[in-house]
């Protein structure tokens, strides 16, 4: 009965603002095909770190299944390293689905996160939440290609947090505080490096709409469930996570990548065409917003209170885009064990920098036209992607066939020699044989357990009952050539190998190593019984 009540107030609903809800389905559309449909083409997905995301998460979900040997080589860490929340997520599909289409639908929901990260952080400036479609031109830059996927889901959720919070001080309700705190928590478990901005975000924005609101009490109670958790966390937190950043510089000559880690993840020309199209679409649509915002006169008859929300809005918007541009300008490319730090800073500053965008015309059938625009701005970046990710599922697919000879449970050693074959400008071969741990469980060579700065890490090899891979130097999934058989390959009873020429010679050290089989660039080798 109550959710035929909901369908019945939304048919409602429709049928008093027609244009409103054609203009919802439109970005619902736009939605679908932009982040759905790379994922659907593929099996594989073209981010470097899928795969470590697939494992770690069919790690969390077979953890007690002794079959799959999780437990004699990890400790789950969901609270000193809490990146848990595509985990969580992932491992809850893959009780009903397969590991890797578990792994994509929780991808999805995280790029998601974007545009409905935008459409709550507009729906709380008293925009229409409809502008939040423009979030879809970030889901596929570069960060996503790197398989940064808890960060993009956290900018999202950064978003909201603003959103909520500005909704919270313009009217409050117990719901909407409800909601500002759990998405506070929820973000610490996607990324508890981007809390202490959201955090700052929310007072920042209290104390610059004080003149428009005179509150500031509406959103203090929701601080401090989410404060005292990551206060615990920030006395507990692993050395792992305690980078030294060392002295910061302002660096001004990074403004000229900033197209360039913008919108750069794949080799293909089309990719650029169509960012510099979404770009040049943009800006007409702004001035247009612009021009009818001024031309419709609806600036005037404000109240006092109306322009200092206005300007409130503005400014919360430039400072939180500002802070991050400042982060890109001065922090360092590595902190601790985290790489490629800067660069996300400039996706953080512009992706928050889209709420300067006006607000709909009030109009319904320009709210339809401006939603059409904008929708037509993000396609083209979704049909380059999708073509560049078929390629690669044909390109992977001897990947599948060899994959499918690795026994349950194998000790499987990987060596990434060969890394043609994709338009990625990052390699989305690295870490392929992932995907095999996610499916059947086992042992890895190389593992981002071995770092200390994941949900999952390796149990210390004294432990009674522990079966760990030796330990290997760091970046070690990048130098296949430093491998030696007899010193690096003890451990492991089957080898994958993805080279162009045939790899025996790295094997035959080890007479009990023989080729098992070979599809494509992909060599499959096996451990068998010395005969006597």
């Amino acid at each position: 009965m109550l959710q035929s009540s909901r369908i019945q107030r939304w048919l409602r609903w429709g049928r008093r603002k027609p244009f409103d809800a054609l203009a919802g389905v439109l970005v619902l559309a736009a939605c679908g095909y932009v982040i759905i449909g790379p994922l659907v083409v593929a099996r594989y997905p073209m981010m470097t770190d899928l795969p470590f995301h697939a494992a770690n998460a069919s790690i969390l979900r077979n953890y007690w299944n002794e079959s799959w040997h999780f437990g004699e080589q990890f400790v789950l860490q969901p609270f000193a390293v809490p990146y848990m929340s595509m985990y969580v997520i992932a491992a809850a599909l893959m009780v009903v689905m397969p590991a890797v289409t578990a792994v994509k639908v929780a991808a999805a929901i995280m790029l998601a996160l974007l545009p409905a990260g935008l459409a709550v952080m507009f729906w709380g400036m008293r925009k229409s939440p409809l502008l939040g479609v423009v979030g879809l031109g970030f889901v596929w830059c570069g960060l996503t290609g790197w398989g940064f996927l808890n960060f993009m889901g956290a900018l999202g959720l950064f978003a909201m947090v603003v959103g909520l919070a500005l909704r919270q001080l313009d009217r409050p309700s117990t719901v909407v505080g409800g909601l500002l705190s759990g998405l506070l928590i929820l973000l610490f478990f996607t990324h508890p490096f981007r809390f202490p901005f959201a955090l700052a975000a929310v007072v920042a924005s209290a104390v610059v709409l004080y003149p428009a609101t005179r509150r500031w009490r509406p959103v203090l109670v929701p601080l401090l469930p989410p404060v005292v958790l990551f206060a615990i966390w920030w006395w507990l937190r692993p050395p792992a996570l305690a980078g030294e950043m060392g002295p910061l510089q302002l660096h001004l000559d990074r403004m000229d990548q900033v197209g360039r880690l913008l919108y750069r993840s794949l080799r293909d020309p089309a990719e650029q065409v169509a960012a510099t199209w979404a770009w040049d679409v943009l800006k007409v649509t702004a001035l247009g917003l612009a021009a009818l915002f001024a031309v419709q006169g609806r600036l005037s008859g404000r109240r006092r209170r109306d322009w200092a929300w206005g300007a409130g809005v503005i400014v919360v918007t430039l400072g939180c885009a500002g802070v991050f541009l400042v982060l890109y300008l001065v922090l360092p490319m590595q902190i601790g064990l985290w790489w490629y730090v800067y660069p996300r800073e400039i996706t953080s500053a512009a992706f928050v920098g889209l709420g300067l965008l006006p607000d709909l015309p009030r109009q319904g059938v320009l709210r339809v036209a401006i939603v059409a625009a904008l929708c037509w701005m993000v396609v083209p970046l979704g049909s380059v992607v999708i073509d560049n990710y078929r390629k690669f599922d044909d390109v992977t697919r001897d990947f599948t066939a060899i994959a499918d000879q690795v026994p349950q449970a194998p000790k499987l050693c990987y060596l990434i020699f060969d890394h043609s074959g994709s338009t990625a400008i990052n390699t989305p071969f690295i870490h392929l044989p992932a995907y095999v741990q996610a499916d059947r469980g086992g042992w890895l060579s190389f593992h981002f357990a071995t770092w200390g700065a994941s949900p999952i890490v390796y149990r210390s090899p004294g432990e009674p009952g522990a079966v760990v891979p030796p330990k290997t130097p760091l970046r070690w999934e990048w130098t296949p050539h430093k491998f030696r058989v007899k010193k690096h390959g003890r451990f492991f009873d089957w080898f994958l190998v993805r080279h162009r020429r045939n790899p025996s010679r790295y094997f035959r050290a080890d007479p009990t190593i023989e080729l098992a089989a070979q599809q494509g660039t992909w060599w499959l080798y096996r451990r068998v019984p010395q005969r006597r």
